[in-house]
């Protein structure tokens, strides 16, 4: 199997006057191809610079990061930004749509940095498989927010990308509309992609396969979750919203 992620004693450090902050300190783990997993941890912890760090944000004080077997920890920022595009979909709490543009034109920009051609097909695609077949021209105020992550996702999985990286994707949406955004994420999953969410709740993070829990910039604990909550289950048990709108 594939290592999608290999970090060997990973460290961040930031200057803060005459102080200075270790954010992450000598961490050291791998992520296999086609696992899920989750990033925890109290405010402060490391998960965040993590997490920054994998999705090729930011760069480490120390150690090395391989992506696809690739050293990226200390690439340019413009090999970094090709490394994003092409290896890595980001899905964020805050959808990170452009107000004024279409689900269309949301999903295909990652295609236009990369230079495709016919984008409109393959946005249209990604689009349907996360179920907005019929609102491919809805601007994000026409949408709502689970609408607006599944537009995030398609946005995300586009590109074919190696992982999806997931910063609290859950976090503004109501219960059921998260649950529908957690069995998308292990749809995905199920069909092969690596995903890596950051999730401050137990709950969202026990529909990972896999936990990382970070305090004070280490690992704490690294743990294997026996039995997944399958989120179609938790869906079918739930009653469905009186004015409840289909995504398709």
């Amino acid at each position: 199997m594939n290592t999608v992620i290999k970090v060997e004693n990973l460290a961040k450090r930031y200057e803060m006057g005459d102080m200075i902050v270790h954010a992450l300190r000598d961490v050291s783990v791998e992520i296999q191809e086609g696992e899920f997993v989750a990033i925890m941890g109290p405010s402060g912890s490391g998960k965040s610079t993590f997490m920054n760090i994998l999705g090729c944000l930011d760069r480490p004080s120390g150690g090395q990061y391989f992506l696809d077997n690739q050293e990226v920890s200390q690439l340019n920022d413009n090999a970094l930004a090709e490394i994003r595009n092409k290896y890595i979909g980001f899905v964020f709490q805050n959808y990170n749509l452009l107000p004024r543009t279409t689900a269309m034109k949301n999903v295909e920009l990652p295609l236009l940095y990369a230079g495709v051609k016919d984008r409109s097909t393959q946005a249209k695609i990604a689009l349907e498989r996360v179920g907005l077949g019929q609102r491919l021209d809805h601007k994000p105020n026409e949408l709502s927010g689970g609408q607006q992550q599944r537009v995030a996702i398609a946005r995300a999985i586009v590109t074919d990308p190696v992982m999806i990286l997931g910063d609290e994707p859950t976090g503004n949406l109501d219960s059921r509309t998260g649950e529908e955004i957690m069995a998308l994420f292990q749809e995905l999953n199920r069909a092969g992609k690596t995903v890596v969410i950051v999730t401050h709740e137990e709950e969202v993070a026990h529909h990972c396969k896999r936990i990382l829990r970070f305090r004070d910039g280490r690992i704490l604990k690294d743990e294997t979750v026996e039995n997944p909550v399958d989120a179609r289950d938790v869906l079918a048990s739930m009653p469905l919203p009186e004015d409840a709108v289909p995504t398709s």
